[in-house]
């Protein structure tokens, strides 16, 4: 049963199955709705969202051993992820949301033309 075959087409068929899932019920959907939500979220729920895309299982495992041992120095790191928030939310949302766009890329590319949409996004891959 735990044959390698066996699991070979586990897998296969799983993936599969989540294409065909996939398929069918985003037909209808496109990439700016995924991402803006229809523009139907609340604001706190656009929030918690930006928190929970910022986490990861490596920050629960990892954080709290680098607390540990940089006597709270993390702590600066979380200012930052507030003062960045705080950035987000009251600069590039709005202009997000004026412009239709669904990220800087796209608003530098809409602002500035297609070459600094790429050079941004090259520089995003760089770093």
């Amino acid at each position: 049963m735990n044959d390698p075959i066996n699991i070979f087409l586990l897998v296969i068929s799983y993936f599969i199955i989540l294409l065909i899932v996939s398929y069918i019920t985003g037909k209808d959907d496109s990439d700016k709705n995924f991402f803006t939500g229809n523009r139907n979220s609340k604001w706190y729920i656009v929030a918690f969202g930006m928190v929970g895309t910022s986490l990861s299982g490596v920050t629960f495992i990892s954080v709290p051993g680098w607390i540990q041992e940089s006597n709270f120095t993390y702590l600066q790191v979380v200012i930052g992820y507030l003062f960045g928030y705080f950035v987000v939310a009251l600069v590039l949302l709005p202009i997000y949301y004026r412009n239709n766009v669904t990220s800087i890329y796209e608003y530098l590319g809409k602002r500035f033309g297609q070459n600094s949409h790429k050079v941004g996004a090259l520089f995003f891959f760089i770093s």
